[in-house]
């Protein structure tokens, strides 16, 4: 981002949470870091939501109480990840520029009373936002308990695009540059089909609500063009922060895999350290759907360690239904997340808010208190385990398997009119999952991500390929990688038009197959598949395709249907490696064979081999390495170590080798043996 040195914030674990002292009286400050202390938080990320507080009036500014609260904290050893303030604007600015409301597809423009109403290209919010920035910057930059700016919060959590006017106007700047005249744009978005071509640019639209299926492509720009938009937002609150202190590291808050609003990876490249938001569902088993963000979030990153921005310590208020985290399930969520490189613990909020729509929300500080609070006990203990294994910061995964993301992918996978509805967040997390459960380390890589450095490649659910990314690819595989294709890969270009002449097309060579068409299964519809090698049959659902083998090795095959006897996976020998292709969706065991198999023949061994729900993770640095085993069931389980010994960080450096029992919900840190 500059050529200013940054000063890695962490030489120890942030652990803390979101702080709103605005929402309390000054004589609770003092309570609140006495109770800080308590729990050995070290770190809090102050002033999220205070923009009316900072600037009661346009241009009349109060940093007053801002100022007491920092010199508070710094004076208790606690450390502010200084947000801009500009998540929520206030009245008063809505009331100055109604055109910075955002619109719905229907022409609803949405009114103020809750948080994120602002579009992705009011230049009023832009310049408003990167001015409050600004003066932020300008008073606490270099003050002595900032180590990071938080920048807004959660872009696109609610509002991921507006259809105003303004709007339209910068989309129509936004197509000028990417494709410089209207015939390239109308050849790019087939606008031949139905009519649609432009012969001005002022005739072109958001994809507004039309009376049915509107142009692919033009869909796909427009959230192109939001994501862009909502990062141009960032970039000049980025600006007015780095202006006044370039070496301060900044961040903002993603929202994981569950959230396809922003192209992360273009993000993240404007970020210091990318951070993410938490909240697995404790009724449902999310453990693996949660390492994928986590996975992802340092993988955008580069492989540095990120930030847990916000988790709950027991239950959420938005949910229909908001059950709690059950005893020990917050501990092992957070080591979790520093299991698979997280360098900062932090949670939403510190003290549960008395009043306002997340009053119900859970805290480090309950409404209860802290007496007799088995949350506040949690707390506490999370804080003393956090501090024994400080030594961990800095150290990184290394993964050899790479799973190919793209968000331009997500967006035209989901775009309405496919032969029948994919939610892709699901289809990706089900294939990162059977590595999970391997306890194999996965990188998320970019289109245009290296692959070097990885020995198995996964393309799952790769519905749009570029012609550089297909040539990388099978230079992957010739070298002497191995790589996994998944059903309905490879159909169309960049801009959504299909590569003729046969699908997967870019890719039929290296996998050495011609997919002819496909058969969608409505739900409760399954076929079945045999594998040749050992007469095994496994059911298959969801998605089914009538494959030929082009010189690929037949691995199984379908048995009912006009598909039966037609293959269902294969595996061809091109150049120094070997392609698989998989035709439907299986069931999460039999990919877990699977995957683990092929991961296997490739030379990518588990960490640890473990029962489902047993999670095994490494950290790296020099010499030293870091071995997590977390078990998140309720049941006992003994895991062999499988040669390794070293201390139990969390229990006295005591040695631990040959074998681990974890108890219901148990967490063993060991800093392995040289």
């Amino acid at each position: 981002m500059n050529n200013i040195p940054l000063k890695y914030p962490f030489n120890q674990f942030a652990y803390g949470a979101d702080y709103n002292p605005e929402q309390w009286p000054e004589e609770v400050w003092l309570e609140d870091v006495k109770l800080m202390r308590e729990a050995g938080v070290n770190a809090v990320s102050l002033a999220i939501f205070s923009w009316a507080k900072l600037e009661p009036r346009p241009g009349e500014y109060d940093f007053g109480w801002l100022d007491r609260i920092m010199d508070l904290l710094h004076t208790n050893g606690v450390s502010v990840l200084l947000a801009t303030a500009t998540a929520s604007p206030p009245p008063w600015f809505a009331k100055l520029h109604p055109e910075s409301l955002p619109v719905s597809e229907t022409g609803v423009r949405m009114e103020i009373g809750s948080r994120q109403h602002y579009s992705p290209s009011s230049l009023a919010y832009k310049q408003a936002a990167a001015s409050l920035a600004g003066k932020l910057a300008e008073r606490y930059a270099k003050h002595p308990a900032v180590i990071m700016w938080h920048i807004n919060n959660e872009y696109a959590c609610h509002i991921r695009a507006s259809y105003d006017e303004e709007s339209a106007t910068a989309f129509r700047v936004w197509l000028q540059r990417r494709y410089g005249s209207l015939e390239k744009l109308n050849d790019t978005w087939g606008t031949a089909f139905w009519s649609q071509q432009y012969a001005d640019w002022e005739e072109i639209q958001p994809p507004r609500q039309a009376p049915t299926y509107p142009n692919p492509c033009q869909c796909l720009d427009f959230k192109r063009f939001n994501s862009d938009a909502l990062l141009e937002l960032c970039r000049a609150e980025i600006d007015a922060v780095k202006k006044h202190n370039p070496a301060l590291p900044v961040t903002t808050n993603f929202m994981g895999i569950s959230a396809p609003g922003l192209d992360q990876f273009a993000w993240a490249r404007n970020l210091d350290v990318t951070s993410w938001d938490s909240y697995p569902d404790p009724a449902k088993d999310e453990v693996a759907y949660n390492a994928s963000s986590h996975d992802l979030t340092r993988s955008t990153g580069g492989g540095k360690p990120f930030i847990l921005l916000e988790q709950v310590t027991s239950q959420v208020n938005w949910r229909n239904v908001n059950m709690l985290k059950q005893p020990g399930v917050m501990r092992t969520y957070s080591w979790q997340a520093v299991a698979r490189g997280a360098d900062a613990v932090m949670a939403f909020q510190w003290r549960a808010s008395r009043a306002g729509a997340e009053k119900f929300h859970g805290a480090l500080v309950p409404h209860v208190g802290t007496a007799d609070s088995r949350v506040w006990r949690e707390v506490c203990d999370l804080g003393r385990e956090l501090r024994a294994c400080h030594e961990i910061t800095g150290s990184r995964i290394v993964a050899r398997v790479g799973m190919m993301f793209d968000w331009s992918n997500w967006w035209a996978v989901e775009l309405p009119s496919k032969p029948r509805e994919i939610s892709h967040t699901t289809i990706v997390t089900q294939y990162h999952e059977a590595l999970f459960d391997n306890n194999i380390p996965v990188d998320f890589v970019p289109m245009e991500g290296d692959l070097l450095r990885y020995q198995v490649l996964v393309l799952p659910l790769t519905y749009m390929l570029s012609e550089t990314t297909a040539k990388n690819i099978k230079q992957f595989v010739a070298n002497g990688g191995t790589l996994i294709v998944t059903w309905f890969s490879g159909i169309v270009d960049e801009c959504d038009r299909i590569w003729l002449g046969g699908y997967p097309a870019l890719l039929r060579e290296v996998l050495g197959i011609r997919v002819e068409e496909w058969q969608p299964l409505p739900e409760g519809v399954h076929n079945e598949i045999k594998f040749i090698a050992d007469g095994k049959t496994s059911i298959c659902d969801f998605w089914s395709e009538a494959v030929d083998a082009e010189g690929a090795e037949v691995k199984a095959v379908f048995t009912k249907d006009f598909f039966a006897g037609r293959p269902a996976l294969t595996c061809n020998r091109y150049g120094k490696g070997r392609a698989w292709y998989l035709a439907t969706r299986l069931p999460g065991e039999v990919n877990r064979e699977l995957f683990g198999m092929i991961c296997r023949e490739a030379g990518v061994q588990p960490l640890l081999e473990a029962p489902k729900g047993v999670e095994v993770s490494l950290r790296e640095r020099d010499s030293s390495r870091y071995l997590f085993i977390i078990n998140h069931t309720d049941a006992n389980h003994e895991i062999s170590l499988g040669g390794h010994h070293g201390a139990d960080l969390l229990d006295g450096q005591q040695m631990v080798a040959g074998t681990v029992n974890l108890k219901p919900y148990d967490v063993k840190v060991l800093k392995l043996a040289v």
